[in-house]
């Protein structure tokens, strides 16, 4: 069994952080079995290089090494992408292709980013997991492969679990072991030695002086957050080397290179007191938007039928001084003036009962049953009248089998 610094040396990972020598130590541990390895940690962590060091030291080193970016694929082609699909079995698919668990039989097949998986094929690959079989897309023939899967993700599995984002019995099948990196804020002893071998393998590449940083910059580039990990640190070094022709790079340079405001990425507080009662959904919102129209509309309509009734003004505006209110009042706790509300005086007591009796019959409203299968017995009974007991005839009108439309006629005793 190798060790920790021979793989180092040997994949070209920096760094002496404890995380970091963690991670490596159970990789090289795990990596002779053929049991499945999540790899969890931040975009831009070097996850990439976990699955490579297992395929490297375990007995299917000789065999194909496949990585697959899951996020990258259409969800309507991973099926096909990962599987693989029959001649005809959708449009465009012109001949067989074999899918990448079936190139990699007896390899090590990467899936990165495998939160990004839809639910369907989830469980396609739960089943490749647990029997080793899986059927191409437009086929019915079961196929066995022998791959030894690792899978990498930058989310928060349990919370995407939680969110049916995510099969839960597959992330317990993926992680039988789980590795994590560490964020490259939590190696502040690993910042300045990635910055030095990222400016020195670009000055080397392109025949140009290395850069150096003078003291307060080397502070202000380990205190830095690094949100983007070890891929945004190259960035940096990178961005400077080519774009600086001074070589020596002081800490005010430096700055002109990070993106403000990212130390100020604090956590928000959420004050849960009075505003314990807002919605979290607009669909919530739509509906509280909803409830209070009609309750304001069935407020209209009181008012309306107590002045229809009334046969004062003046005694109405008393009566209902508080629903008034709130109906034409911007703010419940402001007094409306007589301003705000045009009241149309009735003279014609006649007129009165007239519009009363209009606005009883408007109320009235003969709700046609919806059920679906009263309109049902209603059309077969409409067809089967107006084909004078023909089924064949009737059952063509409706649209329907003879041999549904006879199972119908049995249902509804007609």
């Amino acid at each position: 069994m190798e060790s920790i610094q021979a793989i180092k040396q040997r994949f070209g990972i920096i760094g002496n952080d404890t995380g970091l020598n963690r991670a490596l130590e159970k990789t090289i541990q795990v990596a002779p079995t053929d049991i499945s390895v999540l790899v969890t940690g931040e975009s831009g962590v070097g996850k990439e290089n976990i699955p490579k060091i297992a395929h490297q030291l375990s007995h299917r080193k000789h065999a194909k090494y496949i990585a697959v970016n899951c996020g990258a694929i259409p969800e309507g082609t991973i099926d096909s992408e990962l599987f693989g699909h029959e001649k005809g079995a959708f449009t465009g698919a012109t001949q067989t292709r074999n899918g990448y668990f079936e190139v990699a039989d007896g390899g090590t097949i990467f899936l990165d980013e495998v939160g990004e998986l839809p639910l369907t094929t989830q469980v396609r690959l739960l089943r490749v997991l647990e029997n080793g079989e899986f059927i191409k897309v437009g086929s019915s023939k079961v196929q066995k492969t022998n791959v030894r899967i690792v899978a990498a993700t930058n989310l928060n599995m349990q919370k995407a679990i939680k969110n049916n984002k995510f099969r839960e019995d597959l992330y317990y099948r993926l992680s039988t072991v789980e590795i994590n990196i560490p964020p490259l804020r939590d190696r502040k002893d690993d910042i300045h030695l990635l910055f030095r071998k990222f400016s020195s393998d670009f000055a080397q590449r392109y025949s140009m002086p290395s850069i150096k940083l003078d003291d307060d910059a080397i502070k202000t580039l380990l205190n830095y957050r690094w949100d983007g990990n070890i891929r945004q640190l190259k960035n940096v070094a990178e961005q400077l080397s080519v774009l600086e022709e001074d070589r020596s790079i002081s800490n005010k340079t430096l700055l002109n290179y990070l993106p403000k405001g990212a130390d100020n990425s604090l956590p928000a507080i959420i004050s849960k007191g009075e505003n314990s009662n807002e919605f979290n959904s607009e669909r919530e919102i739509l509906y509280k938007v909803l409830f209070d129209m009609k309750s304001d509309l069935n407020d209209l309509k009181k008012l309306t039928r107590e002045l229809m009734e009334s046969s004062s003004i003046t005694d109405f505006k008393e009566n209902n001084e508080n629903l008034i209110k709130r109906i034409y009042s911007s703010r419940a706790d402001k007094e409306v003036n007589e301003d705000q509300i045009q009241v149309v005086p009735i003279n014609d007591k006649n007129d009165v009962e007239e519009k009363k009796t209009e606005l009883e019959y408007a109320e009235e409203i003969n709700v046609e049953s919806l059920s679906i299968h009263e309109k049902e017995l209603e059309l077969i009974k409409k067809s089967l009248e107006k084909n004078k007991g023909r089924r064949k005839l009737a059952a063509k009108e409706l649209g329907i089998s003879e041999r549904t439309l006879y199972r119908k006629i049995k249902q509804f005793n007609l």
